[in-house]
């Protein structure tokens, strides 16, 4: 079957489950009709998008159909495809492997063809996806960014503590956030909430905006708003806390302080900030007292659970999508894992979305999926229950 047929099949497949969904399964528990407001987009995206002449590049919380629906549009290889985000090289690798394969996201990097941004050419890869698509980027701020020669530069989230109200950082965000959801990003991997206080070269540095969580809480909450009222989702990061370990996740393994000297520092800006309409990216970290049996923060059961429970750290439950970090090009990772298998840990540990840096092994990672799936290695259950929480994030189910 041609990709071409395929993509109208599955669009077909969405438009009547829409239809299905919409007439049918739509409605709250007391029986009211939610169809005709769960359709509508939010103001904030609405407003984003009219204020900057933004591409039709999907929201991350505009509103589609229900989760039956959905599900039942999709293969088994299409959802799992749908808990991938690749790194792409510009718009034609974007688009092959959107079509080709259906993935979920694509990930701009600092290796990403700039004409990609700046010729608006996100919307046409968009658009090749039957299913909304997440386009993800890191743009912190500082040394981390990738749209600074196209939008100019922001301050590093120290300089911005030091020298910026949280009222200035969060018009900052506000700004940022429009130019990126003008040229069809959608999912911004920042804020950073490491509670840090590093040099600022180091690895977390002058990423984190302070070494006081509660000044980290209210500057980060600050830029997650004004990323949030332009269209953007915001993705906090590292989960349990990056600030305080020893080593870089860049160059091999990396080890925090025990989860409990963890409550009161790295946890706090998390635990403050979880249930405010954000991912959590979880660190390729080793955390004594959490993890176990060799794994790092973004593939481990525990640290999952711990984010989605709550109890554990005095957090409301976590419902959001959970990202692990890069798996491709880390060696915290990388030095004890193939990339297929890395995937399916992640998964199969209730992460949402494995993230790693390009399109060349995603036949090869979807291949091993189906055979995990199929051996049951990987639970059904959780593959749908990942799709479905994808979705909401994205806006493609409501109910």
């Amino acid at each position: 079957m041609s990709t071409t047929v395929e993509s109208m099949r599955i669009r077909h497949a969405f438009a009547l489950a829409l239809c299905a969904g919409l007439v049918t399964a739509c409605s709250s528990g007391d029986g009211t009709d939610t169809s005709t407001t769960s359709a509508q987009p939010s103001s904030t995206s609405e407003t984003a998008a009219s204020s900057t002449n933004a591409p039709s590049a999907p929201s991350p919380f505009g509103s589609a159909m229900c989760g039956p629906g959905f599900l039942n549009a999709l293969t088994e290889r299409q959802k799992l495809a749908q808990l991938l985000t690749v790194g792409v090289t510009g718009t034609a690798d974007a688009l092959d492997v959107v079509k080709s394969e259906g993935i979920g996201g694509i990930f701009v990097g600092s290796w990403t063809d700039e004409s990609m941004l700046a010729n608006d050419e996100v919307a046409q890869v968009a658009e090749a996806s039957a299913v909304p698509l997440m386009v993800t980027i890191d743009e912190e701020g500082g040394r981390v960014s990738r749209v600074d020669q196209l939008f100019g530069p922001d301050p590093s989230a120290r300089e911005a503590a030091r020298t910026m109200t949280t009222e200035q950082t969060y018009q900052m965000a506000l700004e940022r956030g429009r130019q990126l959801r003008s040229v069809g990003i959608t999912v911004n991997f920042a804020p950073d909430v490491d509670v840090s206080s590093q040099s600022d070269d180091s690895v977390i540095g002058d990423r984190s905006f302070s070494d006081d969580p509660e000044v980290v809480t209210r500057y980060a909450e600050a830029y997650a708003r004004g990323l949030r009222e332009a269209g953007i989702l915001p993705v906090l990061k590292h989960f349990p806390g990056h600030g305080s370990a020893s080593g870089d996740s860049h160059t091999g393994a990396v080890t925090t302080p025990p989860l409990d000297q963890l409550q009161d520092s790295d946890l706090v800006p998390f635990r403050n900030l979880v249930d405010t309409e954000v991912g959590v990216m979880l660190g390729h970290l080793s955390v004594p007292g959490l993890t176990t049996d060799g794994l790092p923060a973004s593939l481990s059961p525990q640290a999952v659970e711990l984010l989605r429970k709550g109890t554990g750290y005095d957090a409301p439950p976590f419902t959001g999508p959970i990202f692990t970090d890069d798996l491709s090009g880390m060696k915290a990772i990388t030095d004890r894992y193939d990339i297929a298998d890395a995937v399916e840990q992640a998964l199969k540990s209730g992460v949402t979305v494995a993230l790693w840096l390009t399109t060349d092994d995603v036949p090869r990672v979807l291949d091993h999926l189906e055979e995990a799936v199929d051996k049951g290695r990987l639970p059904q259950s959780q593959v749908d229950s990942s799709v479905l929480t994808l979705a909401r994030a994205k806006g493609a189910v409501t109910c």
